[in-house]
Parts: structure tokens; sequence; C-alpha cells
């Protein structure tokens, strides 16, 4: 097995909890995340445990690259889909992620995506980069962002190519839909700009 990678730490937030002795070992899976389709490109790069269930990932997976949430998503498989059963529009191919850990819908595979918000269709190429073991009395008490890069873009923007075309408008003051996206926006953006400790900021609240 490998060793866990390094990991970012705070002064009055230990990464690692000692919970009591024990001979068993858990699973912490390395998970590298995509944004699909966008320049610059945009990643981060996780830990979590393989025991994690899909709604708490899904959270996870929203503050680790930077969306506010609100909207529908999506995982997929390659057994299947999971998300958010509808009642009033029953669909039989998505099961209820609520009913299923990270570690047993991969069932062995190492690659998955996560779509966040299907009207703009955000969909993020996820795999598993690595899988190591930890001594169970030691726990994660919360994911870890270990690096990323690119800023995550505005909400309800729409989709990739709206934020092609919203960068291509803040770039150029010429631009007709200039002024108007600046006003839009409401603040400066860097698509290049990425901290990973403010990425951390918003998992330490996440309990795993």
């Amino acid at each position: 097995m490998g060793t866990i990678p390094a990991m970012v730490t705070s002064s009055n937030r230990p990464s690692l909890k000692l919970v009591g002795a024990s001979n068993r070992n858990v699973k912490v899976l390395q998970l590298k995340v995509d944004l699909h389709g966008v320049q610059p490109k945009v990643w981060r790069r996780i830990l979590v445990p393989a025991s994690i269930r899909l709604p708490k990932l899904h959270v996870v997976l929203l503050r680790a690259m930077g969306w506010d949430g609100g909207h529908m998503h999506e995982f997929e498989f390659v057994d299947g889909s999971y998300g958010v059963p509808d009642p009033d529009w029953p669909n039989e191919a998505l099961s209820d992620e609520s009913k299923v850990t990270l570690n047993k819908a991969l069932g062995g595979t190492s690659r998955f995506t996560w779509t966040y918000d299907l009207g703009d269709d955000w969909t993020h190429k996820i795999s598993v980069e690595r899988v190591d073991s930890m001594p169970a009395e030691l726990k994660l008490t919360f994911p870890m962002c270990l690096a990323g890069a690119g800023a995550c873009p505005p909400e309800d923007v729409g989709g990739r190519f709206g934020y092609e075309e919203f960068l291509l408008a803040i770039a150029d003051p010429s631009h007709p839909e200039h002024d108007q996206m600046k006003a839009w926006i409401g603040r400066p953006f860097d698509p290049k700009a990425f901290a990973v400790q403010e990425a951390q900021e918003r998992l330490y609240e996440i309990e795993v």
C-alpha cells in the first residue's frame, strides 16, 4: 500500500483524529476531478473515505469546485446512474443516491462522472488516482483538497459555451457585452485563480 499523500492542514483543525485502537484499516480514495470542456482547465484533487455516501460526496464536490449548489445533479458509473429521485417525474434509469456508498457504486472501477446543473450541463470527469489504507484508529474527520487549478465558472453562465462567451466579453472592453457581463458578475473574475486553502476552508464544515 502507498502512503497517504501530504494533506492541507490548519493549526486549529487537525486533519486526522485519534478515535481508538483497532486492527481494522479503512480505505481512502484520492480523486482527480476535471471539469470537462473548459479553458483554462479547472480541476481539483481531493481525498475522501471510500465509504462516503453519494449525497455527501455531492456536497464535497460542490465545495471543492466552488459551486453554490441549488441545481440538480447526477452521478454516472459503469453500472448505472444515481441521483435524487423526483416523485413527480419517476425515472427508472436513475437509482437513489442515498442508498449507496462511493466504494459500492465504483464496483471495482476507477472512473465516473458527476454532472452538476442539468441545464448548464457541467460534466466533471472523476478518476480514482490512488487507493490507500488508513489505520482505523486514525479517522479522516473531513475531506481534503490537496491541489487544483482554475476558477470555478459562475453559476448560470450558460454552460461551457456560455462561459466561453463570458470570458471573451469580460476580457475585451470593446466587446458589445463587456459592460453587461462585468455588471452581471459584479466582482473581479480571474479564470486562472485558485487557492487550495480557500477550497479547504469550505470542506472543513463537512464531517466524514
